[in-house]
């Protein structure tokens, strides 16, 4: 084959690798760089509604065209890893604001900044062998919802009803659905089975870990006595799904004990959104993936006190 004929051949391919370097960017906000469970994902975010999925897919080109021209690892960007940030950003603020021209120009400039702080955070907390995680689009997102004076106040109790929350079945089925849905900040019940099917084209450990973590996250909120209806909506068990994919499927090696060490973060995952989410209500503010994020940083922290088989701190690089 001739010089130019290999060049027309990869320019033919050029638009198919753009799209699965899109797609696996928003795989990567659980952890996969799967460009299948990608689609997967995307289809979960327009089942949700249109504009939830263009906010995603914007986010996540934005982010990953940023960091492309910054010149950012060509390795890192081929796995999507400087996409997911900027997905869930721009999710974050269509929920927030709604959709408007603004919106879009907030979620260019919030994605756009996610790259620059997501090579920040690989710098710095590489040095220490911790994942930056989605905390570029914690700290993104979570400055735009609480400076803008458009961003709405967070509504609902969190505070304890006192006793064992009750759910009914159709309660219980729809808060584990809620419970994986709620990362992309989906709630209707099926985007948030059309999310795991998704990890499971990625990793069966990674889908079983999901589940458990949904599962376990709302006996932990019913215990709690944590109010019925935000229970219902997942939204104190999404963070605890991250958790045990990151833990459970993606840093540690599986064994009986780190199985126990992650469902451990998923139970401390609950309180702690409780918590965070009381802490910025005032502000107008949203736990966001915070929760998930510092708690998978406690937890791959101490793996080298522990010395259990599967938690090393060299894990998490």
């Amino acid at each position: 084959m001739s010089a130019a004929e290999q060049a027309v051949q990869a320019k033919s391919r050029a638009p198919l690798q753009l799209g699965q370097v899109e797609l696996r960017g928003i795989a990567q906000v659980a952890l996969s760089a799967n460009s299948w469970t990608g689609l997967l994902f995307t289809v979960a975010l327009f089942a949700e509604g249109w504009r939830t999925g263009v906010y995603g897919l914007l986010g996540a080109g934005v982010s990953t065209a940023t960091a492309a021209l910054l010149g950012a690892d060509r390795g890192n960007l081929v796995k999507g890893l400087d996409g997911y940030c900027g997905c869930l950003t721009g999710i974050a603020l269509l929920v927030s604001f709604g959709s408007s021209g603004r919106t879009v120009l907030l979620t260019v400039l919030g994605a756009a900044v996610c790259s620059v702080l997501s090579a920040a955070g690989g710098r710095l907390f590489g040095r220490i062998g911790l994942p930056v995680l989605t905390a570029p689009y914690c700290l993104v997102a979570g400055v735009l919802v609480i400076a803008l004076p458009t961003a709405p106040a967070v509504t609902g109790a969190t505070a304890r009803v006192g006793g064992f929350t009750s759910l009914t079945a159709a309660e219980a089925g729809r808060a584990f659905c809620d419970g994986i849905g709620q990362v992309f900040f989906l709630d209707k019940w099926y985007a948030g089975l059309i999310l795991l099917v998704g990890i499971l084209l990625t990793s069966r450990a990674a889908a079983v870990a999901a589940a458990a973590a949904s599962a376990l996250a709302l006996l932990t909120a019913c215990v709690a006595g944590l109010p019925a209806d935000r229970i219902t909506q997942g939204l104190y068990g999404y963070n605890g799904v991250l958790c045990a994919i990151a833990l459970a499927a993606t840093f540690l090696t599986l064994t009986p004990w780190t199985a126990g060490y992650a469902a451990l973060a998923v139970v401390a995952s609950v309180p702690f959104t409780a918590a965070w989410e009381a802490f910025t209500r005032p502000s107008g503010g949203s736990p966001f993936t915070w929760p998930f994020v510092v708690t998978t940083w406690l937890f791959l922290a101490a793996g080298p006190a522990l010395g259990r088989p599967g938690i090393s701190f060299e894990k998490a690089e």
